[in-house]
């Protein structure tokens, strides 16, 4: 089995753990001139960002020739999927295939601030995490098939409209980096767009994909979200982590490999 997987803060990096196989970095093949990709079981893994898949997943889905007996699709979100199987399934239809399964996953929304991300702490249960990958890991096992299962038409109308909203050409304006950077330029390379640079000082390019890595994964804890009430980002990835992968062990895979 051979799961490729999106990952900002680590939360879809840790279901694909769970699942298994063969793990692979959509980024780091993204701009592959061989899309062709062979396995008896293939899934994909990623996070809702705004209602729907990342664009990078959906120009992965859309550019992948997958040969498999069996494509699944799981998202990770913190408050709901919407929608986002069926964008999904129509890209990878005109592509000439189709997923057989789909499901979701609830964990902790990481784009709040560090009040609102301790109080769904509390109310995190890691036991009904562990319950439902093993429920998708035997669903899958079993070759469930459910993909073609239409959407609730307020679900497929909120993705519509909501996927609409971000322009993530402007979202590293939100961004107010603290004058203590010391410029270690661990936002260049956990960055999954390429999108940072850093030299006299840190500038953004146009391709940002909103995934958050930069503020997360700052050891230094720099990058302010403008209008936020704490700063969501590197001291807070410590306390949460979603408690299943350790945040320095992630960070220091993903310097050395690149995964993200």
């Amino acid at each position: 089995m051979k799961i490729f997987y999106f990952t900002g803060t680590g939360n879809s990096l840790a279901v694909a753990k769970r699942i298994g196989g063969t793990l692979v970095s959509i980024p780091q093949v993204i701009d592959c001139a061989d899309q062709h990709y062979k396995d008896d079981v293939i899934g994909v893994v990623f996070p809702v960002y705004w209602a729907t898949a990342p664009d990078m997943v959906l120009k992965f889905v859309e550019a992948a020739k997958f040969e498999c007996n069996y494509l699944f699709l799981i998202a990770t979100h913190g408050g709901g999927a919407a929608a986002t199987h069926q964008v999904v399934q129509r890209l990878a239809k005109r592509n000439g295939y189709q997923f057989n399964y789909f499901d979701d996953i609830k964990l902790i929304d990481n784009t709040q601030s560090s009040k609102s991300i301790e109080n769904q702490l509390s109310r995190f249960s890691k036991e009904g995490f562990q319950k439902k990958i093993a429920e998708i890991a035997k669903n899958i096992s079993e070759r469930k098939q459910n993909a073609d299962k239409s959407a609730n038409i307020i679900m497929e109308a909120f993705t519509y409209v909501v996927s609409k909203i971000p322009n993530y050409e402007k979202a590293p304006q939100k961004y107010l980096i603290d004058d203590n950077c010391n410029r270690c330029k661990t936002c260049t390379k956990v960055c999954p767009a390429g999108n940072i640079e850093v030299a006299e000082k840190i500038s953004f390019g146009k391709h940002c994909t909103g995934c958050l890595a930069c503020l997360h994964n700052c050891p230094q804890n720099q990058f302010i979200s403008k209008g936020s009430v704490a700063r969501p980002v590197g001291g807070i990835r410590k306390q949460y982590s979603m408690r299943l992968l350790k945040p320095t062990t992630a960070i220091r895979k993903r310097i050395k490999k690149s995964l993200i």
